[in-house]
């Protein structure tokens, strides 16, 4: 019998451990597009021993799973929404981990002449005056929330049966833009790393507004007990290493960088 209790232990000790180096992190779905997590997770998973379980969604969406409890931490690219979440006190800090850029994609014929724009402003009052196709995720993400940010920007409602809402991931909708074809706003990392691009073409890039940082937020142990802040901590720690940043400089494709680094 004290063998069996024995070995009837050290199983459910294995399995908890086993359990307990499992954690949830809520990621957007332009990072998943962008084939980095394909990267990352077994070096994480090498490294650390957590086996990081990804739930992809917009970066609104990851923000409200995080104040219910039901992920760990999130790795997300708005940094407005971040610092409220972050003040609201369902986050235990901002940790910035990498940048890209926002992107104008549209007709390889450019209907709107955005390739004359010298901002990203005169490149929507373009798209705006043409009346041109313009698709928009429409899904409080971090891309959806930076598209409505630049139309502010320009003093621009969009309206009309030129502007189209579709509630989707980045994919998706890069999907929809390239079927109409449509203008839509990307960030660098999807685009590239998006295989259905006969039509559509990068026309406008490089005004300082389209910069893109992407942060982790770990969900504060004092709003959800349960959650794996420990684990949460060993993430970050890696994400903010040196063999992060070689991973994350060094994933390109065709030779283009999608991420830069900046941990500090």
């Amino acid at each position: 019998m004290k063998s069996l209790l024995t070995g009837l232990w050290v199983a459910l000790a294995t399995s908890s451990a086993a359990f307990a180096d499992d954690m949830k992190l809520a990621v957007t779905t332009s990072f998943q597009n962008s084939g980095l997590a394909d990267v990352l997770l077994p070096a994480i998973k090498e490294d650390t021993g957590i086996d990081v379980q990804l739930l992809v969604v917009g970066t609104g969406q990851a923000l409200r799973l995080s104040e219910a409890g039901d992920v760990d931490a999130i790795l997300v690219h708005s940094r407005t929404a971040e610092e409220a979440f972050v003040a609201a006190g369902y986050g235990t800090h901002r940790r910035e981990i990498m940048y890209n850029d926002f992107v104008f994609i549209g007709p390889d014929t450019d209907p709107a002449d955005i390739k004359a724009a010298d901002t990203a402003s005169v490149a929507l009052a373009k798209i705006a005056d043409a009346k041109s196709p313009f698709v928009s995720r429409g899904d409080d993400s971090g891309t959806h929330k930076a598209e409505l940010k630049l139309w502010a920007a320009a003093d621009l409602t969009p309206a009309g049966n030129w502007y189209r809402k579709v509630g989707a991931g980045m994919g998706a909708t890069l999907n929809i833009a390239s079927g109409m074809p449509a203008y839509v706003i990307s960030d660098r990392a999807s685009w590239l790393n998006f295989g259905n691009k006969d039509g559509l073409a990068l026309l406008f890039a490089g005004d300082p507004v389209l910069f893109n940082q992407y942060a982790f937020l770990p969900v504060n142990p004092a709003k959800h007990p349960h959650v794996k802040a420990d684990l949460a901590q060993t993430l970050e720690d890696w994400l903010t290493s040196g063999t992060a940043k070689a991973l994350i400089d060094g994933y390109e494709i065709n030779g283009e960088t999608l991420f830069t680094f900046n941990a500090e």
